[in-house]
């Protein structure tokens, strides 16, 4: 009788066990999942929205080593590489592939079709052709979106230097994502009276010569998300700072590299958005053709004390009282 009571309540131990594997976390049915990553160049903001990734698809319960395997790979910011590791990844047998940044993204959806495709760290995912439309996505492609209010970017700019007339905008002409944020700030700008002045560049390599040409010709400069400039900041500043130029960066990341200040998103917070998205069309919970692009709502100041000294700058004391200090 002994060994019969000892014999069922090991069986319900057993059984309750085998519930509590099967719970809202985990990833179920023991499978073991693959992601192909591919990421346009390395620079701060990028790395955090893979690691904000990589983040909360573990509190999804998709973890690596356990039952997700992830294979990351970095273009160096070479189209030509989006394109052979997008075409490396259609033909590996591959639950999903992440793109962050347009070129990746936009490399990763022209390769791969019948499977989904998430992004992040895209400006306008429309003028990319990754989506049909931001509430219906209508292909096999959705994720989250990097754009920012540039309207309330140039207000903290005037704000804090209230002398600013001429504003030159520098991005890569090459990067559509920098293009229409230079297209936005050159509306935004002019409806807040700043003669807004396009500066351009093809790759880093052009960056001192062009930043240099804009000494003496305006009194700061407006930096969009734009690839190139934020893995190449303290080439920037290296000519802004001793010219006393403030440089307003569109994120973060940029400021921790050099530049002046900030009012933008939370790289990590986005890409842990994108994980939580891949997340449920993992669990089959959703589609990505009716999953909507999603943007983040809340925006952070961040500033750059030591260049601030550097070039005269004092920060109002109710943007400092909100701000993340770097540079100190």
């Amino acid at each position: 009788m002994k060994k019969k009571l000892l014999a069922v309540i090991f069986a319900v131990a057993l059984f309750a066990s085998t519930l509590a594997g099967c719970t809202s976390g985990s990833s179920s049915n023991g499978k073991t999942y693959k992601i192909g990553a591919l990421q346009f160049v390395q620079h701060p903001a990028l790395d955090s929205a893979y690691k904000g990734f990589v983040d909360q698809l573990k509190v999804n319960g998709f973890e690596e080593g356990k039952n997700l395997t992830i294979d990351f790979q970095n273009a160096q910011g070479d189209t030509g590489n989006c394109s052979t590791i997008a075409n490396k990844f259609k033909n590996e047998n591959l639950d999903m592939t992440l793109g962050i940044a347009t070129p990746a993204a936009q490399a990763l959806a022209n390769a791969i079709t019948d499977k989904p495709v998430i992004f992040t760290a895209i400006t306008d995912p429309v003028d990319a052709k990754l989506v049909n439309a931001i509430d219906k996505p209508g292909t096999n492609c959705t994720g989250t979106s990097d754009m920012s209010s540039i309207a309330d970017q140039l207000k903290m700019l005037m704000q804090v230097c209230p002398n600013v007339k001429n504003v030159g905008i520098l991005y890569t002409s090459s990067e559509p994502n920098s293009v229409i944020q230079g297209n936005l700030a050159t509306q935004e700008g002019t409806k807040l009276g700043l003669n807004m002045i396009t500066y351009t560049i093809t790759s880093s390599n052009e960056i001192t010569q062009v930043v240099t040409s804009m000494v003496g010709k305006v009194d700061a400069i407006y930096a969009p998300t734009d690839n190139v400039l934020a893995s190449a900041m303290p080439t920037v500043t290296l000519v802004t700072e001793p010219n006393k130029i403030p440089v307003y960066a569109a994120e973060a990341g940029m400021v921790k590299s050099g530049a002046t200040m900030t009012l933008g998103i939370d790289y990590y917070k986005l890409g842990q958005q994108t994980g939580d998205m891949a997340a449920k069309i993992l669990k089959g919970e959703a589609e990505a053709k009716t999953m909507p692009v999603e943007y983040q709502t809340e925006f952070s100041y961040t500033v750059n004390v030591k260049n601030a000294a550097a070039i005269g700058i004092t920060f109002p004391q109710d943007i400092l009282d909100k701000a993340e200090k770097v540079n100190q």
